[in-house]
């Protein structure tokens, strides 16, 4: 009977022993789980490159590690995992994007659309800064006059170039007569700037807009323009904007045909790829999605 007693408690022992580990087991995985989440939210996010966009400088089937930090981190802007926005904070930023960064911004819409219905981030070179005047003459991107860095990686699908003043239907701004390859003299905004709005105009500003109030608010009435239902003839911009543009440049949906980036959207910049495979390759064929692995751009630093 003492025998069994005795066996029964060493039983109860490692019982409440092994239930003690699994609790501390439990803990610490929720503690990762909570620290990854905030490393994730805060300060560095991952994403993957769908598009061919900026090849060959970040093919398809990147995954790349974002620095937040740099350009000021944010409170989650959606809830993870869905497309449910979220009021957002953005802090102090250490510095804001420059010219030849690659950045990682959420995409604002189509140039004619108040908000995307699905939450996409966007990975391109930023070509132009708020005050900035760009022009494409015959696929050369000018920035102020001058002819603009060319990444090492640029490439060019398409042979020969679409002439000047053949106006290509989905070009922004609405209305210009202009192509990809023979584009602007088009200035870029700073926060702060005055734009005169009028019934000839009011097309390149009406969703800059609108997205600054995040409601239709610009009306036209004859030859009268009203804002939130107030005659204007006149805007004063809320927010800094960027003109973003992909490395490979015939094969890229960018600001010649959606507009500008608003500073609000802008999340990070793309700073390392940490893994890389053939993503054309279905899930269900592992082993050979596992052959694919690009070893060679594990660890690349982009630029």
């Amino acid at each position: 009977m003492a025998r069994n007693r005795v066996q029964k408690k060493n039983n109860e022992d490692l019982m409440k022993d092994q239930a003690k580990k699994f609790l501390i087991f439990s803990k610490n995985l929720f503690f990762a789980f909570c620290a990854a989440m905030l490393i994730k939210i805060f300060f560095i996010e991952t994403s993957r490159v769908p598009t061919p966009s900026m090849e060959k400088t970040i093919l398809v089937g990147d995954f790349l590690f974002v620095n937040k930090i740099v350009y000021g981190i944010s409170t989650p802007r959606t809830i993870p995992f869905t497309d449910i926005r979220l009021p957002y904070y953005q802090f102090p930023s250490f510095s804001e994007p420059e010219k030849k960064d690659i950045v990682v911004f959420e995409y604002p819409g189509d140039k004619d659309e108040l908000l995307p219905g699905i939450v996409n981030n966007y990975v391109k070179r930023c070509i132009g800064e708020p005050g900035d005047t760009i022009q494409i003459i015959d696929k050369v991107v000018f920035v102020n006059g001058e002819e603009f860095y060319r990444p090492p990686n640029i490439q060019y699908l398409r042979q020969g170039t679409l002439p000047a003043g053949y106006p290509v239907r989905d070009i922004f701004p609405k209305g210009a007569e202009w192509n990809q390859d023979n584009y602007g003299p088009l200035y870029i905004p700073k926060k702060g700037d005055t734009v005169w709005v009028s019934p000839s105009n009011i097309e390149k500003w009406r969703t800059i807009i609108d997205r600054e109030f995040g409601r239709r608010v610009v009306t036209i009435s004859g030859d009268k323009i009203k804002i939130d239902g107030q005659l204007a003839d006149y805007y004063v911009l809320q927010d800094d904007y960027y003109f973003m543009m992909g490395d490979n440049r015939d094969d890229s949906a960018d600001s010649r045909y959606w507009g500008f980036v608003p500073r609000r959207n802008i999340m990070g910049e793309a700073l390392m790829i940490y893994w890389s495979w053939n993503s054309n390759i279905p899930v269900t064929s592992f082993f050979k999605l596992l052959s694919s692995v690009r070893l060679d751009r594990i660890a690349k630093i982009v630029h």
